[in-house]
């Protein structure tokens, strides 16, 4: 047993190193972790009687295949739910975004004051990371941001800003964030309690930074030329804000359709879908619209979606449950607690900053892995520890560029250099992952103590 247990730990180390070195490697991520999860259940195959008895199984060997089949089958329901989510939230942006649908984003940030520009755009970015998700939000605000700065220089400070802004927005939103969907989904977080208790921490992350980054920057902007909108180009602009309130008002309306039906939070995301598909539908029956534009028809758009990110999701999260069933995550939490003395601020804290050395996902899904939910406590739901690691791991993923999806999408369309950013923004996000953290211990220990 311990020698199998061994095995699938040296497996997983040395998948996550591929995937940690995927640049210098250049082999994809997702190739790596979906290898990582099926060569970690086969080990685990080997001999799954002792694993499945200290877990509580009495059967006898006859039934073991069943059983590891069964929980198998109970990790991948519970995958499947996020995979499910994620991909509905990314068609449903890819839908907004092709059909103009944030052209009123590039509008509203028009301005001629850098510092003027940075603030807005720190804001907006924020906003819409937790409403959107981070990586979305990211990629809709380098396009904004290509359309308003022509300066390069300038340009990169604006998107390091959108990496922090993006990361701290999705850290206090139940659908902002992978790793705050996991939390959510996986009932160790409410939507109400996070967002009461971690939005000001958040906001602190994103303002404290923007507060030193503006320094950076002097000087006006020049405006870029006026680009008319027309109806030949696709929808009017009455059709393009329908599309709009359709689906950012459906990834708002999630959580509310999982408070009144109880249902897993992706039925909420289908149905948003499906409402958004017809609509677009009815609206491509107008035989006004050029053929070129039925390009952006939900049937064609639904090849967009960001399938090696999904599978690379798959693999890790199913790798990380075997790393959960032969009892690895359990002695890794016992060992942190009793390294910090039972602190969760400093367990959640080193997550943290792990996090901007290693992928969130993984490191919130072995914590899942790792604690138990209490009746109770620091760990029940809405716990100081499940909260504070929505914020330090959504948050902390900024400290390096390479840290979050967004920082890596972002570095890949601007291409910002790991060392430039580490210059000039790392220490920038720790100021302020620090003063949130510690915003948060005086919200949770003299305001909701009153």
């Amino acid at each position: 047993m311990i020698s199998l247990t061994i095995a699938i730990v040296v497996i997983f180390v040395l998948g996550y190193l591929c995937i940690t070195l995927e640049s210098a490697l250049k082999v994809n991520k997702a190739a790596v972790a979906l290898l990582m999860c099926v060569l970690c259940w086969t080990v685990y195959m080997l001999n799954p009687l002792p694993f499945l008895t200290a877990l509580g199984y009495t059967g006898g060997e006859e039934g073991v295949i069943a059983k590891v089949a069964e929980v198998i089958k109970e990790h991948l329901g519970e995958t499947a739910e996020t995979l499910f989510f994620l991909m509905g939230a990314m068609t449903i942006v890819e839908i907004v975004d092709s059909n103009g649908g944030f052209n009123f984003v590039r509008n509203a940030l028009k301005t001629t004051n850098k510092r003027s520009l940075l603030w807005k755009i720190a804001f907006m970015t924020f906003v819409l990371s937790a409403i959107l998700d981070n990586l979305t939000t990211s990629i809709v605000m380098i396009m904004v941001l290509r359309k308003l700065v022509y300066d390069r220089k300038d340009r990169i400070i604006y998107a390091s800003l959108v990496i922090i802004a993006a990361n701290s927005g999705g850290a206090f939103s139940p659908i902002g964030d992978v790793t705050t969907i996991m939390l959510w989904i996986g009932n160790m977080i409410t939507s109400a309690g996070v967002i009461k208790e971690i939005f000001l921490p958040s906001l602190v992350s994103m303002v404290v930074p923007a507060f030193l980054i503006q320094f950076m920057l002097k000087g006006k902007l020049e405006l870029p030329e006026e680009r008319s909108e027309t109806e030949e180009e696709g929808f009017t602009s009455f059709q393009r804000r329908v599309i709009f309130f359709l689906g950012v008002g459906g990834l708002m309306f999630v959580p509310v359709f999982r408070y009144l039906t109880d249902l897993p939070p992706f039925m909420g995301i289908l149905l948003v879908l499906s409402v958004l598909w017809i609509t677009t539908e009815i609206f491509y029956r107008n035989d006004k619209l050029k053929e070129g534009s039925f390009v952006n028809r939900v049937s064609r758009l639904l090849s967009k979606i960001d399938l090696p990110t999904i599978m690379f999701f798959l693999g890790i999260l199913m790798a990380v449950s075997c790393l959960a069933e032969v009892g690895v995550l359990t002695a890794l939490g016992k060992s942190l607690d009793a390294a910090s003395g039972g602190n969760h601020y400093i367990v959640t804290g080193v997550i943290g900053i792990l996090s901007s050395i290693v992928d969130n996902v993984p490191l919130v899904a072995g914590c899942m892995g790792m604690y138990p939910i209490a009746a109770t406590g620091d760990m029940a739901v809405d716990g100081i520890f499940w909260q504070l690691l929505a914020y330090c791991a959504g948050v902390g993923g900024s400290m390096l560029i390479i840290g979050s999806a967004a920082g890596v999408i972002v570095m890949g369309l601007e291409k910002i250099t790991f060392g430039w950013y580490m210059r000039h923004m790392t220490w920038i996000v720790f100021v302020g992952y620090i003063a949130g953290i510690l915003s948060y211990y005086f919200i949770r220990n003299f305001i909701f103590q009153i």
